[in-house]
């Protein structure tokens, strides 16, 4: 709801006025509701206010309670309001009044650093308790809004944009080469393994799951466990999971929805954002509000070439889901105008550093864009189901239970498989076999390495990156359980929260993901395997559980999936020839050398052709050279 900064001298000196400013203006190009600074002696806090929620609305942030002697200032959502009332025995008549900030002030009087295990919902935040002398501040769980710091030995500074951290003349502004090495290294979507790293060196970012206090000169960040994977959930019957599951989605959804604006929903053709989006537009039925959803269509022209099983235009099974829910209105955007490349400059205005997904790129601005002319102001998505909601892979717990000579259950699901499917059995023992005792089949197409080989020696990041169980080469493909305990465990994983703050404050708008709500995820983990694949079927739970929700043709799609961006290149072919111009004089850029090792680059800037394959928006060559270019941009814009 906020970009909040602040200034902390620790040599007890007051602040330069002009120093504030200076950080608050780097928030002037975003809209807002409410500006306001608070000085105290050598404390500094500030607040570009966007009001959001009904409690939102005529906020005083940043706030001081005297009586306490604590300070906030909060980019904050808490979803768990009722539940903390009742524990902070809150009157009932004053609930409605009490905004998510002073919430979490009267949370940390009651459980002090603790606090982080009572919040549910997306914020960052900084309070100063003057009685004993300490900043603390704390991030999420998953990282929903950014944080970052800067300190030396006098200074501690703190923002949600690097920008405004820039501002000050103490802080310069440096390339962080290691930074850079694990950017170009990792061949995966997440950018460093090094947690507290940003592009800029000297500042930092605090971790999700983490905590952060600065007392007597000391910085201590501090790790908060958010999840137990050890819980355990056993019900009865598929009905009683069914019951539990839906009375919480629908509670989740229900808490996430709350605005004096328009609420909306990215929504395709899939389970995870149809269930947010009929939880959501039932909901909203109550308020007289309809739901409005923003749908991603290939551009006109485009000829789908994907794989059988893979669907590019998921229209069909987006309208279905629209007609069944009711209470939507609904757009399908193409950006026939946009792409990858054309998207390029606004991303890194935007996010303040460099960026991989840009196969995405261009129709995720696109939706804020078109979801800020609507009025809306929460946007919905369900980006993290497939490891909560919707997780199951059949063929993986399959392989689970023959390794564990569950026998007679795993015949039983594959009798019941070969009936959902026409799959013989053969084939599908031989499968399971595989992925049992030899793993998953993994890629063809490796990374190619590009990082300048002096600069992989500096930094040690190959050896860092094999620590951190990261192929570098990108030829592994690791199963569901895996996978799914990467995402809960390893913090490098959770990106989302960079893209999701920068693009919110520029179009004053929200986003929210239920799916990674932390009760859902919760709830989901400790749940059997047996709930999420179940008679031959994957994502079962889901499935069970929006029955009479969703249409069947999108709740029992077994046999296609979506597979965003096909038409890349495609929309790339206006442009292709000065792209090639623009690629092949990266070989002489001057600073990029020193990251990029040029021979390999130019090997594989003369793999392509004049007529680029539709493939090649998927294949690892073409994913490392326009990393490059989006690095070169980033460099030449900044440096």
């Amino acid at each position: 709801m906020s970009a909040i900064a602040g200034i902390y001298h620790l040599n007890k000196e007051p602040i330069p006025i002009e120093h504030s400013k200076l950080m608050m203006s780097a928030f002037a190009k975003f809209p807002s509701d409410n500006i306001e600074l608070l000085h105290q002696d050598n404390l500094f806090f500030g607040c570009h206010a966007q009001w959001i929620t009904p409690e939102s609305v005529g906020e005083t942030l940043p706030y001081c309670d005297y009586n306490s002697q604590l300070t906030i200032t909060a980019d904050a959502i808490i979803d768990n309001r009722s539940e903390l009332f009742n524990k902070l025995q809150i009157d009932a008549e004053d609930r409605s009044t009490i905004s998510d900030s002073r919430l979490i002030l009267l949370a940390y009087q009651k459980w002090g650093e603790e606090i982080t295990s009572q919040l549910v919902g997306d914020y960052a935040f900084f309070i100063w308790d003057a009685k004993n002398q300490i900043l603390f501040g704390a991030r999420d769980f998953s990282g929903s809004r950014t944080l970052y710091f800067h300190q030396n030995h006098q200074k501690f500074v703190f923002s949600t944009t690097i920008s405004s951290i820039l501002q000050l003349p103490f802080v310069d502004k440096k390339l962080d080469e290691q930074w850079v090495a694990e950017f170009l290294a990792i061949p995966d979507m997440f950018n460093t393994v090094s947690l507290t790293s940003t592009v800029y060196k000297g500042i930092q970012q605090i971790p999700p799951s983490h905590t952060i206090k600065v007392n007597n000169g000391n910085v201590e960040l501090s790790r908060f466990n958010a999840i137990d994977l050890s819980r355990k959930t056993i019900f009865k019957s598929n009905e009683e999971y069914e019951e539990a599951f839906k009375e919480l989605y629908s509670k989740t959804i229900s808490e996430q929805v709350r605005t004096t604006r328009n609420v909306g929903a990215h929504l395709s053709g899939g389970l995870d954002s149809g269930s947010v989006v009929s939880f959501a537009a039932n909901r909203l039925k109550s308020e007289n509000k309809p739901l409005y959803t923003f749908s991603y269509i290939p551009a006109d022209g485009f000829n789908d070439w994907t794989p059988r099983g893979r669907v590019a235009d998921e229209r069909p099974f987006i309208k279905s889901t629209v007609e069944h829910v009711g209470n939507i209105q609904d757009k399908y955007l193409s950006f026939n105008n946009r792409s990858p490349i054309s998207e390029i400059d606004e991303w890194l205005e935007t996010i303040e550093m460099p960026y991989k997904f840009f196969g995405n790129s261009y129709w995720m601005s696109g939706i804020y864009e078109e979801a800020n002319k609507s009025g809306v102001s929460l946007l919905l998505n369900g980006a993290r189901g497939n490891y909560s909601v919707s997780w199951g892979s059949t063929f993986d717990y399959y392989a689970d239970l023959l390794k564990k000579l569950k026998l007679v259950h795993l015949y039983s699901e594959i009798q019941s498989y070969y009936k959902n499917t026409g799959t013989g059995r053969k084939r599908i023992f031989e499968i399971i076999y595989n992925r049992a005792f030899r793993g998953r089949k993994g890629l063809d197409d490796p990374f190619p390495s590009v990082i300048n080989p002096n600069l992989a020696i500096r930094t040690n990041v190959e050896e860092l990156l094999q620590k951190n169980d990261v192929d570098i080469k990108g030829l592994t493909i690791p199963n569901t359980f895996v996978a799914r305990n990467n995402q809960f465990k390893k913090l490098f994983y959770w990106g989302n929260g960079t893209s999701y703050t920068k693009f919110s404050l520029k179009y004053k708008l929200w986003n929210r993901d239920p799916t990674n709500d932390l009760r859902i995820i919760r709830f989901c983990l400790s749940l059997p395997n047996s709930q999420f694949i179940q008679k031959g079927i994957d994502r079962s739970l889901i499935r069970r559980s929006t029955k009479g929700l969703l249409p069947d043709k999108v709740r029992l799609n077994y046999r296609s999936r979506g597979i965003q961006g096909a038409d890349g290149i495609y929309r790339m072919s206006t442009e292709w020839n000065s792209l090639l111009i623009e690629l092949k004089e990266m070989v002489f850029h001057p600073i990029l050398s020193e990251f990029i090792h040029i021979p390999t680059l130019n090997i594989l800037l003369n793999e392509l052709g004049e007529d680029p394959e539709q493939t090649l928006i998927y294949e690892q060559r073409f994913k490392i050279i326009i990393r490059c270019l989006i690095l070169k941009r980033f460099i030449d814009k900044h440096f």
